[in-house]
C-alpha cells in the first residue's frame, strides 16, 4: 500500500470540510413578511433576489442584496405562484401551480404574460431551464402520491415526458445538460434522466434514496453537486453527481421549501422558509449553474 495514501485522504477531507466551512444558515430577510407558501427564490444579473408570495399569496417580492423586501408584481387573479426560474436577464418565468400556467414575467415593463397552460397538469410546481429555453416541470400529485414531468418548448408547447412517478418537486439540468434531475418529496428518491437537446428524457436512475425527511426544491452548482431543500428536516443536503451526501447546512426554519444562488460571484445561496415566512442565506464553494448561466446570457450579448 502506498505509504501517503492516508494522508491524501486526509489533506482532502481537510480540503473538502474547510470548503464547506459554514454549516448553518444565517438571516437574510424580514420574518413573518412572506405566506406559508413562501417558495421560489431567484436572482437577476444585479443581484436582486426575488420570492413568491409576499404578505399575500399571488405576488412576487423583490429583495435588496442586504434582504429589503417590497413588492414587484401581482400576479392575475387565480394565479398563485411557485418556482421562478430566468430565461435571461429580463425575463423569468413563474409555475403557476393554481392557473395551471406557465408565466412569463418582463422585469422591465413588469408585464405578465401566459407562456403556457397546460389544463392536464395537476398542480406545475417547480422549473428547470435549459440555456436554449427548454423548460422542464415537476408536477405532483399530493392527494394521490404522484407525479410527473411535463416538457415545455421555447416557443411554449408542452408535452408531457415522464409519467408515473412519485410526488415529483424539486427539478433541475445539470451543468453539461445531458441530465434532468428531479426529486420526489413524499417517496424521498432522487432520480436523474438522461436528457436529449430536443427534451426527450430517458435512462431514469436512482441517483440517492434519504432515509427520512422531506425534500423540496433543488439547484445545481458549476460543478454538478445538488443543493436540495430537506422541507421539514430543516437542513439543505448536497450531493454529489453520484448520489454520495458531501455537507448539509443546518437553517433555522424547518420548512425549506427552496433554493437558489446569487451573490457576487455566484456563491450565495438563498433559501426560502415557509415556517418562518422569510429567506435564510448560506455561503458555498463553487457558483451555482444557474447564476453562471445568467452571466453567460450577459456576455454574449455584448459582443
Amino acid at each position: 500500500m502506498n505509504k501517503s495514501l492516508p494522508l491524501l485522504i486526509f489533506v482532502s477531507l481537510v480540503v473538502l470540510q474547510s470548503a464547506f466551512a459554514q454549516t448553518k444558515s444565517k438571516k437574510f430577510s424580514n420574518e413573518g413578511e412572506f405566506t406559508s407558501n413562501c417558495e421560489g427564490p431567484a436572482v437577476d444579473s444585479d443581484g436582486n433576489v426575488y420570492a413568491v408570495n409576499f404578505a399575500r399569496d399571488g405576488t412576487i417580492a423583490i429583495m435588496s442584496k442586504k434582504g429589503n423586501a417590497s413588492f414587484f408584481v401581482t400576479l392575475p387573479k387565480g394565479s398563485t405562484g411557485n418556482g421562478i426560474r430566468f430565461a435571461d436577464k429580463n425575463t423569468f418565468f413563474v409555475a403557476d401551480f393554481t392557473g395551471h400556467n406557465i408565466l412569463k414575467v418582463d422585469l422591465i415593463t413588469k408585464d405578465i404574460s401566459v407562456f403556457a397552460n397546460e389544463p392536464k397538469m395537476n398542480q406545475p410546481n417547480d422549473l428547470a431551464i435549459t440555456a436554449g429555453g427548454h423548460i422542464f416541470c415537476s408536477d405532483p400529485n399530493w392527494k394521490d402520491g404522484t407525479g410527473q414531468i411535463w416538457h415545455v418548448s421555447p416557443d411554449g408547447k408542452t408535452r408531457l415526458v415522464a409519467k408515473n412517478m412519485g410526488t415529483t418537486n424539486g427539478i433541475e439540468v445539470s451543468p453539461d445538460e445531458k441530465k434532468l434531475y428531479v426529486n420526489e418529496s413524499v417517496q424521498r428518491n432522487v432520480w436523474s434522466f438522461d436528457l436529449a437537446a430536443d427534451g426527450t428524457l430517458t435512462n431514469k436512475k436512482l441517483v440517492h434514496q434519504f432515509a427520512d425527511g422531506g425534500m423540496d426544491g433543488m439547484r445545481c452548482d458549476v460543478n454538478g453537486n445538488l443543493y436540495i431543500a430537506r422541507h421539514g428536516k430543516g437542513e439543505v443536503a448536497i450531493l454529489s453527481p453520484e448520489g454520495k451526501i458531501i455537507q448539509t447546512i443546518q437553517t433555522i426554519g424547518k420548512k425549506v421549501s427552496n433554493i437558489c444562488f446569487g451573490g457576487k460571484n455566484g456563491k450565495t445561496c438563498y433559501i426560502t422558509l415557509q415556517d418562518r415566512g422569510c429567506l435564510e442565506t448560506f455561503k458555498a464553494p463553487t457558483a451555482g449553474r444557474e447564476w453562471a448561466m445568467m452571466k453567460a446570457f450577459e456576455q454574449n450579448n455584448k459582443k
